[in-house]
């Protein structure tokens, strides 16, 4: 079994471009509430780059020198927008569901760590009747932002485990730095935010071509068996 892994007891999965296929829906709202707003839309690839950082943040970063007014009615455009019935918010990404459900039969918990804040996190999941498959969720309006490590430590705190006993997977560089600055191991997962060259950078443990990889590469790494031995 790979050093790295062998105590390993909780997966930690960001959701937008990791679990969820969302990031062209959030790059589409974002540059629709700057439209609402009478702005020029930002480029997609601005926006993509902010991925997964809490949305005052990202905002921030996307549109910066805004005052403060213009900053809350941006963010109550974006969720609207977000939100709109005509969404085309995705879904999960092919094989996210049969990696959680592997985990979990192989005894090991999943947890989520999100940029996306509590209200969206728990509407997405109640939709997709999925609360159960998670032991713990941690979002940006509950801790410091990505890449601070305070998500992962306050899951860490509710599992009563150690940075060594998890893993992290992501699809962006915020997602890795959070996990080294407590060292804690991670994956990349790509077709996400971020592109491949930008995670390489972080040295992962891993890049992978998306979510659906990771119970093989897991078993590739001994942490449980592989499909032709079950």
């Amino acid at each position: 079994m790979s050093e790295s892994l062998a105590k390993l007891q909780l997966v930690i999965f960001d959701w937008d471009g990791t679990l969820m296929d969302s990031t062209g829906h959030i790059v589409a709202s974002v540059q629709a509430a700057a439209q609402d707003l009478g702005w020029p839309p930002p480029p997609a690839e601005r926006v993509r780059s902010v991925i997964g950082l809490s949305l005052d943040q990202a905002l921030a970063r996307t549109l910066p020198g805004l005052s403060r007014a213009e900053a809350q009615a941006f963010q109550t455009a974006y969720r609207e927008r977000y939100l709109a019935e005509d969404r085309d918010e995705g879904g999960l990404y092919p094989g996210a569901l049969r990696v959680l459900d592997r985990l979990q039969g192989q005894g090991i918990w999943s947890a989520v760590a999100t940029g996306k804040g509590r209200a969206g996190l728990d509407r997405v999941l109640s939709e997709l009747d999925i609360e159960a498959r998670f032991v713990a969720t941690r979002c940006a309006d509950e801790a410091r932002s990505k890449p601070h490590p305070q998500m992962l430590e306050d899951l860490l705190d509710v599992t009563g485990l150690e940075a060594d006993q998890a893993l992290m997977v992501g699809d962006t560089s915020f997602d890795l730095e959070m996990a080294a600055a407590i060292r804690m191991p991670a994956v990349a997962v790509t077709g996400g935010a971020h592109p491949e060259a930008r995670l390489r950078e972080c040295r992962p443990l891993a890049i992978l071509p998306g979510v659906s990889h990771l119970d093989e590469w897991l078993a590739g790494q001994g942490v449980f068996p592989s499909r032709q031995g079950q």
